[in-house]
């Protein structure tokens, strides 16, 4: 099979699979743990690591808000987990600065976490493995877009950065900016992030004290996340309250 093939194929399969990722984090983040010692880092560099992982996520969340919040109904930027979905290409807004911007903030989103384990190793590594697994991710979608918008596509695609923003590059959005969107679609994802810091901080506290503290600032924010999630998700599936009109 040739090696475009190869990778459309690949990419596609992985888009099916890239809710496992969190999962596989999870699981390589025990040992890491355990290898990772804390002793010699000062409270000081302990806080100031911790509160810029937390800072790395809240951005990778305010990337995927801006994305979402701002993508009228049928556009490239929403996929679903069966496949790719395109009725128009979106271009404006952010999508004028990167192509990819919802993989971007997931990014950050991730790698907040991952900083939280205090291995830059593990970052490192992290990092690239992201990288390998989205690129063909990423391949695979473009290839549906170069085939569905030809060349319109094309003249996007070579004036607009994949993964690293173009910010001289920015046209206004062609709607306006929809919070309810955002409510709408993304409290899942503040949700996995917050479990995330918490599963770090409870393994660690679990190596160094052999036994689980269930009562610690995470847990409550676990307890705070999923109490909005349950309000939200009602709010979704049984009234119009969050429903708009020419929005995914």
């Amino acid at each position: 099979m040739a090696f475009i093939n190869s990778f459309e194929k690949e990419g596609n399969y992985l888009f099916r699979h890239r809710g496992e990722i969190p999962v596989i984090l999870f699981v390589l983040a025990i040992p890491v743990v355990f290898f990772t010692p804390i002793g010699t880092i000062s409270e000081k560099w302990l806080n100031l690591i911790t509160w810029g992982a937390i800072s790395i996520s809240v951005l990778g969340f305010v990337i995927r808000a801006i994305a979402i919040a701002t993508t009228p109904k049928g556009t490239s930027g929403r996929n679903t987990k069966e496949g790719q979905v395109a009725e128009t290409l979106n271009t404006t807004g952010i999508y004028s600065m990167v192509r990819h911007p919802l993989y971007l903030g997931n990014y950050f989103m991730w790698i907040g976490i991952v900083i939280y384990t205090f291995n830059f190793s593990f970052v490192i590594i992290v990092t690239l493995a992201f990288w390998l697994y989205y690129e063909r991710i990423m391949f695979a979608e473009e290839r549906f877009l170069e085939r569905k918008f030809g060349d319109s596509y094309m003249d996007w695609a070579n004036r607009t950065p994949g993964f690293i923003p173009g910010f001289s590059n920015y046209v206004s959005n062609v709607v306006p900016f929809s919070f309810r969107s955002v409510l709408r679609r993304e409290y899942s994802g503040i949700l996995a992030t917050v479990v995330g810091f918490t599963f770090i901080d409870d393994i660690r506290r679990y190596f160094e004290t052999e036994e689980f503290i269930l009562y610690t600032p995470w847990h409550y924010a676990v307890m705070a996340s999923l109490v909005v999630v349950i309000i939200l998700r009602s709010f979704k599936h049984y009234t119009s309250v969050l429903q708009e009109e020419g929005r995914s």
